[in-house]
C-alpha cells in the first residue's frame, strides 16, 4: 500500500487520539472497557461472551466519537445558542447513553451469573 493509501488510517487516528485527549467521557469509557476487558479475562469468557462485549465496546466508542464530531461541528457553525443546535447536541448524547446502557445490560447478562457462582461457591 502506498504512503498515500495510509493517510486515512492516519487521520482517523488522529481523530481517535484527539477525543481521547479532549473528552472526559471518552476516558471514562475506556477505563470501563479496560475493566470489562480484565474481568473477562478473569473469568474466562467464552468466544460468544468475548464478541457480545467487543460488539458494547465498539458501539459505545463509535457513538462517542460520532457525538463529539457532531458536538463539534455544531460548535463551529453555531457558536451562539440556536434550539436546533440544542436538539442536535442533545440527540447525540441520547445515542452514548443508550449504547452506554445497552453495554451495561449485556455487561450484567454476561457478568452477573458468573459473578454470583464466584462468590456463592
Amino acid at each position: 500500500m502506498s504512503k498515500n493509501g495510509l493517510r486515512p488510517f492516519a487521520h482517523a487516528w488522529n481523530g481517535i487520539t484527539a477525543t481521547y485527549r479532549t473528552e472526559r467521557n471518552f476516558k471514562i469509557h475506556l477505563t470501563f472497557s479496560l475493566a470489562a476487558i480484565a474481568l473477562g479475562i478473569g473469568m474466562h469468557l467464552s468466544a460468544s461472551d468475548w464478541c457480545w462485549i467487543a460488539l458494547c465496546i465498539a458501539l459505545v466508542f463509535v457513538a462517542e466519537l460520532i457525538n463529539t464530531a457532531i458536538e463539534s461541528v455544531v460548535n463551529l457553525v453555531s457558536p451562539a445558542y440556536h434550539p436546533l443546535a440544542k436538539k442536535a447536541k442533545d440527540a447525540a448524547a441520547g445515542a452514548v447513553l443508550i449504547a452506554a446502557v445497552f453495554s451495561l445490560v449485556v455487561g450484567g447478562i454476561i457478568f452477573l451469573p458468573k459473578l454470583c457462582r464466584h462468590f456463592m461457591i
